[in-house]
């Protein structure tokens, strides 16, 4: 269908903006809390194609309820004298409470492939900690293995470091954090403590130092 094609209940709308005190199109997004498509949508008659918790929001922000705003918007949809408001709340409910338990499983389930990742490390690292207080002269090479589940973990995760420690780069100041003195972009730096990466979203600058000539 047609944008033209289309019904346009623009004068309904406007009517309820008025009788709810609501100016524009913008301070009716803002207070129902949805998107401006959203409500142009359903001026332009897709209200039953509109999620059931988008119709009840911008029905809040109007001060109606959600079948006097489908009678207005979708006529002929709500059965005079039908308690649908009821049903479609509580469907909305449902679906939100289900919402709700499907993101604690999944928590629940990343939790339990975290712990498994870092199982050893969980039963080793607290005795290494203790054998060091025992022994502070143990060589450090020897704690090394006991972070790599924590690297793992890492990996699994998506993070990624943006240098190693030591190694010299082409400083970047979106990447890099300067810790002294000052270096033009390109110029080399030497990475003193690394920076993490999750993809394209940057979470730590590496923090680097300029390269002494």
């Amino acid at each position: 269908m047609s944008e033209s094609a289309l019904p346009d209940y623009n004068p309904q709308l406007q009517e309820l903006m008025q009788r709810a005190g609501i100016s524009s199109l913008e301070e009716l997004s803002q207070i129902a809390g949805v998107s401006p498509l959203q409500i142009i949508r359903l001026r332009r008659g897709l209200a039953l194609q509109t999620p059931v918790s988008i119709l009840l929001k911008i029905s809040q922000g109007l001060k109606i309820s959600l079948s006097e705003l489908l009678a207005v918007f979708a006529p002929g949809s709500v059965p005079s004298e039908t308690p649908i408001q009821g049903d479609l709340e509580s469907e909305y409910q449902r679906l939100q409470t289900q919402m709700k338990q499907q993101r604690s499983a999944l928590l629940e389930e990343w939790k339990r492939e975290s712990l498994h990742v870092l199982e050893s490390w969980l039963l080793q690292w607290p005795t290494v900690v203790y054998r060091v207080q025992e022994n502070p002269q143990l060589p450090a090479v020897k704690l090394l293995p006991f972070v790599r589940p924590v690297e793992q973990l890492m990996r699994q995760w998506g993070v990624d470091a943006i240098a190693p420690v030591g190694t010299q780069v082409p400083y970047d100041p979106h990447l890099h954090q300067l810790l002294e003195g000052t270096a033009q972009p390109g110029e080399q730096v030497i990475v003193r403590y690394t920076g993490y990466r999750e993809g394209n979203k940057l979470l730590y600058r590496a923090k680097v130092s300029p390269v002494k000539g």
